[in-house]
């Protein structure tokens, strides 16, 4: 396992795997705020998917607990399922991110995430799952295979959606995006690279979607009044950044 190191600088925490690369951050005055860019574009599957009681949520992969902790903080009828490999992370979210302990509506468990999606107690468990799965190395995600992308497609109930992070500048970006593609029936959306140079792709499961982009901008105001994420800023990227998308929404 990779050694779990730390750094602070203007008041944001940063996690480390023993390496200048960055794992996640936080604003230590702020910490249920989703600090990183890539990070809040994570949450797009609310643009989708009204919370409700009962609702699952499965987070690949834990990092500083961000995703965690906004789902703790602004979802409270969901529940979330932490997948996590490295035993570190998980106690470096919870002592220097200030990730809650597990209670009814956060599960973390310590395994890997390409087993935990070929379970076939986990079949059609999920209304989101969220994928963020990177090593020491950081030279593309750590499950990028057809196999593993068709287990994150299984675990979903219909309709269900997928965010994942990729790094658009490396050669993991075009096969993560065809195994992505080829496993969720080519209907995956692709945000504008950040400035970190990640992108975040939106995959769909279950009926056909087709809506107006003002009433997703409407849907994205909401959510922006009630957690603060820059959702107002996204629809725009989603529809100049997709072809034939640029008009309404067709999924």
């Amino acid at each position: 396992m990779e050694p779990v190191t730390f750094s602070e600088s203007g008041g944001v925490r940063y996690l480390h795997f023993g390496s200048e690369l960055i794992q996640g951050a936080m604003r230590i005055r702020d910490p249920d705020e989703i600090y990183l860019e890539y990070n809040q574009q994570m949450m797009a599957w609310l643009l989708f998917l009204e919370t409700k009681p009962g609702m699952k949520i499965a987070q690949l992969g834990l990092g500083t607990g961000a995703l965690a902790k906004f789902h703790y903080r602004y979802c409270p009828a969901v529940k979330t399922t932490v997948v996590e490999l490295n035993p570190a992370v998980i106690v470096a979210a919870r002592s220097m991110f200030f990730t809650p302990n597990d209670d009814r509506r956060l599960e973390t468990l310590q395994t890997d995430a390409k087993v935990f999606v070929k379970a076939s107690k986990n079949k059609a468990c999920f209304d989101a799952v969220q994928v963020d799965l990177y090593d020491a190395i950081c030279d593309g995600p750590a499950a990028s295979s057809l196999e593993f992308y068709k287990g994150c497609y299984n675990i979903l109930k219909e309709p269900g959606v997928m965010t994942v992070n990729l790094f658009s500048r490396h050669k993991s970006f075009d096969i993560n995006l065809k195994n992505i593609c080829q496993a969720f029936k080519n209907r995956v959306l692709l945000f504008p690279e950040s400035h970190d140079c990640n992108v975040v792709a939106i995959a769909f499961k279950g009926p056909d979607l087709e809506a107006e982009w003002r009433d997703v901008s409407k849907r994205a105001k909401i959510i922006m009044q009630k957690t603060g994420l820059p959702t107002n800023q996204w629809i725009s990227g989603i529809s100049r950044e997709n072809a034939r998308q640029e008009n309404k929404l067709s999924i």
